[in-house]
């Protein structure tokens, strides 16, 4: 499989997409200044306890009170308290966490309002980003994610990702890290880990415990609420989390973030610093690659697949409702049973791919079209389960009710990607009334008239609709050429997908927008 991912760096944000055989199957926009992210650790500041969800509202500097239950405390809430406590006090000396003595786990039965008091500080990390008009989810149990461990202070256990099915390899890792991890440390040991060398993983274990380290002792001048440890940038994150043998190439359009990049992926994985590539098109990235097309067809309401078959997404406040429809694949010369199948079997690939694109959190309904053989829901339930194996967040799948409808939850940690691909018409600016669109060659013509004459520019180039581009390109003597001629000017045209139909721009040179 060809895996790549380009990186988009704009003014005011990131985009990464993920491709795979060069079609879209993640899409993340990282904003520049972005807080409260996945895995950001806080000193924070109990504002009021609420015995009846028996869960508790923290201040961490965010607009809204971050939401703490007892369940997130951690069993070891005690071992952090302590030594949060002591880095807060005169002395403000923190005990390394293999010297600490561990503190008893915590009633899992407990009731919150015995634990914490309003007022108290206490040590958090964000488990879920602000949602909608909902604050950060929060969790105590804290840990440090690296590429192929993720540490967990004040713990003992050893734990091996059930991605890794070979017993040897599984058994291997334990021993492992069971023979070189500090007391009071426990560790979660990645799929990437599979098959890496001792010295690698001891490496990269020193420098989570620098990390976890470093942050107790910012507590003692840190302000409450405050920031302790900051995840990485989504980029880093990313490239952390995927970055495996089956990654082919990595394509930046800033000459910064490539060599962001590269330093970052020589640090975890120097045998794939060559796949990083400097991106020096004049044509926008997302548009070199054929993104931008992807991304108006894969985010409207209806999604077209194999076959002429497409499928009705709905949003509500508390699911999603996906629709599953044959379209003119009915025509089809197959029998009923033979043709819902064969749709539906098709339609799971595309359900798959759009849960992970559109990163659909919480509960999703999918109404498959009617079978009435078991063995045919059975297929159906089965190939669901196969192509969401490639998807990374945890997710649960039921098999297919009576009903012939399938449900489907997928953990939610930060907002779904939504993209309006509705166009307002830059003309009548959603009046309904335009001007004659033939005359837009001419309204083109005397801006660049005016441009080259009037402004002094002879080196210009024009980005517009594909489709408008097409028009000024048609023909051996192309509008194009006959502008050029006329003006005495050097005129490029280029098309850009993401345009609405009747838009376009004009740009010097050096790619500055012409005024």
């Amino acid at each position: 499989m060809n895996i790549e991912l380009v990186i988009d760096v704009r003014t005011s944000e990131i985009a990464l997409a993920l491709l795979e055989n060069k079609q879209l199957v993640e899409l993340n926009k990282e904003r520049n200044n972005v807080q409260f992210s996945v895995g950001d650790i806080y000193l924070g500041k109990v504002k009021k306890i609420m015995p009846g969800l028996n869960a508790a509202f923290i201040d961490v500097g965010y607009e809204k009170d971050a939401f703490l239950h007892y369940l997130d405390l951690g069993p070891q809430f005690q071992s952090f308290n302590k030594s949060l406590q002591a880095a807060l006090s005169k002395k403000g000396k923190v005990v390394p966490v293999y010297k600490s003595k561990l503190e008893p786990d915590i009633d899992k039965n407990g009731k919150i309002g015995n634990i914490l008091t309003t007022g108290q500080p206490i040590l958090v990390q964000i488990a879920k980003e602000p949602i909608s008009t909902k604050g950060p989810r929060l969790s105590s149990e804290i840990s440090i994610a690296g590429r192929n461990i993720v540490l967990l202070p004040y713990s003992d256990k050893v734990s091996i990702s059930q991605k890794i099915a070979s017993q040897e390899e599984r058994k291997r890792l334990k021993r492992l890290m069971e023979s070189i991890i500090p007391k009071n440390y426990g560790v979660i040991v990645r799929t990437a880990a599979e098959g890496k060398k001792v010295a690698v993983l001891d490496a990269e274990l020193r420098g989570l415990i620098k990390k976890w380290e470093t942050a107790t002792e910012k507590i003692k001048g840190s302000p409450i609420p405050g920031l302790l440890v900051s995840e990485l940038k989504r980029t880093s994150a990313i490239l952390r989390d995927m970055l495996n043998v089956s990654f082919n190439s990595i394509h930046v359009n800033d000459e910064s973030i490539y060599n962001e990049v590269r330093d970052y992926i020589n640090t975890i994985a120097p045998e794939k610093e060559k796949i990083v590539k400097l991106y020096t098109g004049n044509v926008p990235i997302f548009d070199h690659f054929g993104i931008e097309k992807q991304i108006k067809s894969a985010f409207g309401k209806t999604v077209s697949f194999k076959s002429g078959a497409y499928l009705i997404v709905e949003h509500t406040e508390a699911l999603h409702v996906i629709d599953v429809n044959s379209g003119n694949r009915s025509k089809a010369g197959n029998d009923q049973e033979t043709n819902a199948l064969e749709v539906n079997l098709a339609a799971c690939d595309e359900i798959a791919r759009q849960l992970r694109l559109r990163d659909m959190g919480g509960i999703i309904v999918v109404d498959f079209i009617d079978m009435h053989q078991a063995e045919n829901k059975q297929l159906v339930f089965d190939k669901m389960k196969e192509v969401m194996g490639k998807d990374r967040t945890k997710h649960n799948i039921l098999p297919l009710s009576k009903f012939g409808l399938m449900q489907i939850t997928r953990q939610r940690v930060r907002p779904e990607m939504h993209i309006n691909t509705l166009e307002k018409c830059p003309t009548c600016k959603g009046s309904g009334e335009v001007s004659p669109t033939v005359l837009l060659d001419e309204l083109v013509e005397n801006q660049l008239s005016f441009i080259v004459r009037e402004k002094g520019i002879s080196n210009v180039t024009i980005k517009l609709h594909p489709y408008i581009a097409a028009y000024l390109n048609k023909g051996f003597i192309s509008r194009r050429i006959k502008w050029m001629f006329r003006y005495k000017c050097r005129l490029r045209v280029v098309p850009i997908s993401s345009f609405t139909f009747l838009e376009y721009h004009f740009f010097d040179n050096n790619d500055n927008e012409i005024e």
